[in-house]
């Protein structure tokens, strides 16, 4: 499978992550990129018209995009390689599944969210930034950190709602350090500090 890939990227990350956790990781041709909002890198639109990353073509000519397909498609593959005892980053349908799926959707969302507000200050002019902006999708980070911390997974879990809310928090780690989300959060900083030893997380630490 051919991917488009950026380093710093956390929805990038998070589909590494799960290839390493399924043993997939050294099947990926790693397509370097420079995906941007503003300045659109043509080649990642051969496999996205948004030209946005992750995305991914199959060795049949199948196109993947975001990081929610890929990451399923990846774990579907694993079902088929390896049977049904196979570990599964998705669970089947049922209360195991929504959950893992609704957690994957709030640490999208707070990346989205800390996106904004990245953007808003690295490429609006400075007299054109929108501090009202800022300020609402700030707030949002901080309500998505809260709400991990009261749905906090138990530490055997592992799927792609842990692998998204640990992907997130690193990502904020990276880029909001002042942020410091870890205050006041104890068990949420303690359950983090576990999961980033995993060599999934090791292996694919963001960088500039």
């Amino acid at each position: 499978m051919s991917l488009f890939w950026a380093p710093a990227s956390p929805f990038v990350r998070k589909v590494m992550v799960c290839a390493h956790e399924l043993g997939f990781a050294d099947r990926f041709d790693i397509l370097e990129s420079a995906a941007n909002p503003i300045e659109r890198d043509a080649r990642i639109q051969e496999f996205n018209p948004l030209a946005k990353v992750p995305a991914a073509r199959a060795s049949d000519g199948t196109v993947f995009y975001d990081s929610r397909v890929i990451c399923e498609y990846l774990d579907t593959l694993k079902g088929v390689e390896s049977g049904p005892d196979a570990l599964q980053l998705f669970p089947p349908a049922g209360p195991k599944r929504w959950t893992a799926l609704r957690r994957q959707a709030l640490a999208d969302g707070l990346v989205d969210a800390a996106l904004l507000v990245r953007y808003e200050i690295l490429l609006r002019p400075e007299n054109l930034r929108w501090p009202a902006w800022i300020e609402k999708q700030s707030e949002k980070i901080v309500d998505a950190v809260d709400d991990m911390l009261d749905d906090l997974p138990a530490p055997e879990t592992l799927d792609i709602g842990t692998v998204s809310y640990a992907c997130a928090l690193g990502w904020l780690d990276f880029r909001f350090p002042d942020l410091d989300w870890r205050s006041g959060r104890a068990p949420l900083a303690a359950w983090y500090a576990s999961y980033e030893a995993r060599p999934a997380m090791i292996a694919t630490q963001p960088r500039s």
